[in-house]
């Protein structure tokens, strides 16, 4: 999944940036207000907004109304060092979906970013499961037939994609746009590589390749 972060902290980019990336999220990241909503404006499939209230240029609030008044539903987490009832409130109220309070431990930041991103595809069970495949992104583990998996994190970010909406073809394009943010250099064949990894692990029947549009889990 590719997730936008807007925080012009550099430690705390940074170390948001590294720990959205080691449980296997793409992460963008922008530095200020204005080149967040560039972002948002130029059509990238984001699964999450983590957005810093205290921002360069236009603030984080002012960026959350402009989204929410274009009717998008991307789920929000805002970070603040901003902690008075009155100021969650108005985060909440101007349409963000939950909001977490500076110093926080990575661990709590994951456990929300887990929870919004399974809230926002309708999914009450935490881990995912079809037919002989289940995977726990909590745990960052998956199981073929009740045996552990051993995935590479662009496999599991993969397989993670595909079992998410089971039935449905992605494309490589979409693909690409889930596992990869801007600053990764990607090969022509990236997606095929993966894919032929995960079914030497999963079995050749596991993914379909539907000709000319993509891959899929499941009929």
């Amino acid at each position: 999944m590719r997730i936008l972060l807007v925080e012009d902290d550099p430690m705390i980019g940074a170390a948001v940036t590294d720990g959205l990336r080691g449980a296997g999220y793409a992460v963008d990241w922008t530095h200020d207000g204005d080149a967040g909503s560039r972002a948002l404006a130029a059509g990238t499939p984001y699964a999450l907004l983590v957005l810093d209230i205290g921002l360069p240029g236009r603030d984080g609030l002012a960026l959350l109304r402009g989204l929410r008044s274009h009717g998008s539903a991307l789920p929000v987490l805002l970070m603040t060092a901003r902690d008075a009832v009155g100021d969650r409130v108005a985060g909440l109220d101007a349409g963000a979906d939950d909001y977490l309070v500076k110093p926080f431990d990575l661990d709590e930041l994951l456990a929300r970013v887990r929870a919004l991103l399974r809230r926002a595809a309708g999914r009450a069970d935490p881990v995912l499961a079809h037919g002989r495949l289940r995977l726990d992104p909590a745990r960052r583990q998956a199981w073929c037939d009740e045996a552990p998996l051993a995935l590479s994190a662009r496999e599991f970010a993969l397989l993670h994609a595909l079992l998410e909406r089971p039935g449905a073809v992605l494309s490589r394009g979409q693909l690409e746009e889930r596992l990869y943010g801007w600053n990764d250099r990607l090969g022509s064949n990236v997606v095929e590589v993966h894919v032929h990894h995960l079914r030497r692990k999963l079995g050749e029947g596991a993914i379909r390749t539907v000709r000319g549009a993509g891959y899929a889990i499941g009929e």
